[in-house]
């Protein structure tokens, strides 16, 4: 069996090299560079599949454009920080150290949205549903219609979306999602990349509101490339 080749990827830019160097030759960053898999031959052609754009160009005057309704998600500060509730098709992350409450505070406004009429989807990769449950019973959810998917594989997660269309999603976390696109490990920089960007595209195609988790580095940065900020909507 062929041994896999490895090569560096920058954990700010993104950018490549075949060996490691103390500063990234794409954005000047220094000790960025982390080793990685290769793609193999043919594989980069296949990960950009899917994202090509499909559209027709549109004059601007032409386009209609109305103003976008906020869904006001119970929560009077996480409202405040979201200019007054989730947008249909907008994608949120939100970042903070283990144990600070992301989790425990987006299952509750999934709750509250679900409550409104909402249709929910909670995407866990780091617990059991079992173990959800378990924390939706202490902060007293009782009978909570919340859907919930204890999965990492982007692809199945995407079909999930497409299948069910709910109004609002949670992908908890993104560093857990993988795709089989790609041979890296989750977490990685490329998979980070790319599983956001997949996600990103199905939000903006579907109209679904997606909630991405990020873990932080000990310096408090959003863990993985620095570009995962720039795909987004809104970072908090």
């Amino acid at each position: 069996m062929a041994k896999e080749k490895s090569q560096f990827v920058c954990s700010d830019c993104g950018g490549t090299s075949p060996k490691w160097l103390g500063k990234c030759p794409s954005c000047g960053a220094w000790n960025s560079l982390v080793e990685g898999v290769a793609p193999q031959q043919g594989e980069t052609k296949n990960r950009f599949a899917a994202l090509s754009a499909t559209a027709e160009v549109a004059v601007l005057a032409d386009i209609e454009a109305n103003e976008v309704d906020r869904s006001p998600t119970g929560h009077e500060e996480l409202d405040r920080v979201l200019g007054g509730g989730i947008v249909e098709g907008g994608v949120v992350l939100i970042g903070g150290d283990p144990g600070i409450g992301k989790s425990t505070l987006l299952l509750q406004a999934l709750d509250s949205l679900q409550r409104q009429g909402k249709n929910t989807l909670y995407v866990t990769g780091e617990e059991s549903s079992a173990q959800v449950a378990l924390r939706s019973r202490r902060l007293g959810l009782d009978r909570s219609q919340v859907r919930v998917l204890a999965e990492i594989q982007l692809e199945k997660i995407l079909a999930t979306l497409q299948a069910h269309s709910p109004d609002v999603a949670v992908i908890d976390s993104i560093q857990t999602v993988y795709s089989e696109q790609l041979s890296s490990a989750p977490g990685s920089v490329a998979q980070v990349r790319e599983c956001a960007a997949h996600l990103t595209r199905a939000a903006k195609a579907s109209g679904t509101c997606i909630v991405l988790v990020g873990h932080v580095t000990k310096e408090g940065a959003l863990a993985g490339p620095r570009v995962l900020e720039h795909m987004v909507d809104t970072v908090l």
